[in-house]
């Protein structure tokens, strides 16, 4: 068994090769590359594809969490939530509280030390999310506590706190772990290119949400996202440009008659009346219809400029 400075090394030199190996978040990486990671020369597993909790036989603690990828309507293995607190849950290996990989995870949260947690953003396709930290254990539901290192030292696990640190917590929980994910599982359902225009420089692109992820329908699903460039994400958010349920766009009418330079006419006012160029390959990863029509309304009702 490892002593603790070489554990905490070879935590380091994992998040910073991840960082790396990532474009610091940027892009996710494949099973396969995850097999490239070396520590003092020599290659060392990461991650199980078949656990949802690793250990490594040298170490005291678990190293990681994975979370695998569903399609839409598929539902997970186990469901991880975030709770009351603001803090995500992340459920026991089966029934048993003393099987190993849940022991090793109460490890991990006794030492205070480190995780990095794979989230699936496609087959065999993961978006690490790190460092997150174990800090508390419910039993009776079976589960753990896990903060993405947004609110250490906020908030005591399973407690009671005001709705304002509530919200709080839960904005910085999505920023730190939702957002990452959302944005990664999109961009890869619409292979890296904008909906609207079909621009492939991923730098350029966002993970627009159709229902906004401030109101109670706006999930954070494949299927209420857009892969958009930063024009027409920008646009869409304010009600420039509208997509109909059918796929069509549209733009606001009082746009379609301004007269400026060619940014307005290529990238807004010719895309009137066009359908989405790219959507995904995978017919259950496309946009939720109803999701649609509901913000198309919303675009619709909005008022003019001016």
């Amino acid at each position: 068994m490892w002593d603790s400075a070489s554990d905490a090394r070879l935590r380091r030199e994992l998040m910073a090769w991840l960082s790396v190996r990532t474009h610091d978040g940027a892009q996710s990486v494949a099973t396969s590359d995850l097999a490239d990671f070396s520590f003092d020369g020599e290659r060392f597993r990461v991650m199980d594809a078949q656990r949802g909790i690793w250990k490594p036989a040298v170490l005291a603690s678990a190293l990681s969490l994975r979370t695998t990828y569903r399609m839409p309507g598929q539902p997970r293995p186990y469901d991880d939530r975030t709770g009351d607190d603001g803090l995500v849950r992340y459920k026991w290996r089966g029934d048993d509280g003393e099987h190993w990989e849940n022991r090793a995870l109460r490890t991990a949260m006794w030492d205070e030390v480190p995780l990095v947690w794979f989230f699936g953003v496609g087959p065999a396709l993961w978006h690490p999310v790190f460092p997150v930290f174990v800090v508390g254990e419910d039993p009776r539901n079976q589960e753990f506590i896990v903060d993405p290192d947004a609110a250490r030292g906020l908030v005591s696990p399973g407690s009671v706190v005001e709705e304002h640190l509530r919200r709080y917590v839960l904005a910085q929980t999505r920023r730190r772990l939702h957002q990452p994910v959302f944005r990664a599982t999109v961009l890869r359902a619409y292979e890296g290119r904008c909906a609207v225009c079909s621009l492939a420089h991923v730098e350029l692109l966002d993970a627009a949400h159709i229902v906004p992820d401030s109101d109670p329908g706006g999930i954070a699903s494949v299927r209420n996202g857009l892969a958009l460039c930063k024009l027409h994400h920008a646009a869409f958010d304010a009600n420039i440009l509208g997509i109909d349920p059918n796929l069509k766009i549209e733009i606001r009418a009082d746009l379609l008659e301004e007269i400026d330079g060619p940014t307005l006419r290529y990238g807004l006012q010719e895309r009137h009346g066009e359908h989405l160029r790219v959507l995904p390959h995978v017919r259950a990863e496309r946009p939720d219809r109803e999701l649609l029509a509901e913000r198309f309304a919303a675009f619709r009702a909005a008022p003019l400029a001016g």
